[in-house]
């Protein structure tokens, strides 16, 4: 199993020639492969679990910068932007995985956001002891190959998650201190999936209620009960976010940003674009660039 070189901000996925190939990798940053440390801005179609033993530097993601102070633990959704800045000597453990992967835990997927959104989860000493033994059991059983090997992983990483949301609590101040807990319906998992997509091209709240078999009324109702925010304004956050990426990291013009983050008219998104962020797209870039 390899991954695909990147080109420019173009989705990277698992490259898996081989249908009895699990969509799981599992091993060092060496094991891995140099683009585990990529220094380019780059995203997955993939969740990628990172777990620093060692190492120092920065991790960005989506423009954010961290500092690496091992032991941390990073999860990356597909589609967040992200890349190392000016790191040394990582060492640790590195997992890649497609949803497929997910399947007899589906709940697996609240709890992979919901440490996604620590940025960076930094385990008590007893947290790190705990984490380490389970990804080292985990690693050594995907690089065994066994009968009954796929039933295995996927039960040792559902256990990785609980724990480490667990660790993510407990940890010792930093990010991990506001740990949220994950969403408790799915609708709401699988409406944040849907925003994330970045190709997608109709991002309307009927739109994407339809795609999810609901009402509009209905899809507004259970997402602000759970997030305190309504439908229009997460996809509204979204493509910001996405216009931001792109502004930052590419060389898109801004007509070509503007539909890559759902708007066909490029003065409307100047206008959208300002009033969230309080600048234009071109000052934006300037500021980040």
């Amino acid at each position: 199993m390899t991954l695909r070189p990147p080109a420019g901000l173009e989705l990277h996925d698992l490259d898996v020639p081989d249908p009895g190939l699990l969509p799981f990798a599992a091993g060092s940053f060496d094991s891995i492969g140099p683009l585990s440390r990529a220094d380019f801005p780059h995203r997955h179609s993939f969740y990628e679990m990172i777990y620093v033993t060692k190492g120092s530097g920065t991790h960005v993601v989506d423009l954010a910068e961290y500092r690496i102070e091992p032991p941390a633990l990073y999860v990356v959704l597909p589609g967040q932007v992200h890349h190392w800045a000016r790191a040394r000597q990582l060492d640790g453990w590195v997992l890649l995985f497609n949803e497929d992967f997910l399947h007899r835990h589906p709940e697996d997927l609240a709890l992979l956001r919901a440490l996604a959104g620590t940025a960076v989860s930094r385990p008590s000493r007893q947290g790190h002891g705990e984490l380490s033994r389970l990804l080292t059991e985990l690693t050594a059983e995907y690089q065994a190959g066994l009968d009954g090997g796929l039933g295995v992983l996927q039960a040792l990483l559902h256990v990785l998650l609980v724990r480490a949301l667990r660790a993510a609590r407990q940890g010792e101040g930093g990010e991990a201190a506001a740990a949220p807990r994950p969403a408790v319906h799915p609708l709401v998992d699988r409406f944040a999936r849907l925003i994330a997509e970045a190709d997608r091209a109709d991002r309307s709240v009927l739109a994407l209620a339809r795609e999810l078999g609901v009402s509009a009324g209905y899809l507004h109702e259970v997402v602000k009960e759970a997030t305190g925010r309504t439908p229009a304004r997460l996809i509204r956050e979204q493509q910001t976010l996405e216009a931001k990426r792109l502004l930052a990291t590419t060389d898109m013009t801004i007509r070509q940003v503007a539909v890559a983050a759902g708007f066909s008219d490029p003065a409307y998104f100047c206008r959208f674009f300002r009033r969230e962020v309080g600048r234009t797209p071109g000052q934006f870039r300037e500021r980040v660039g």
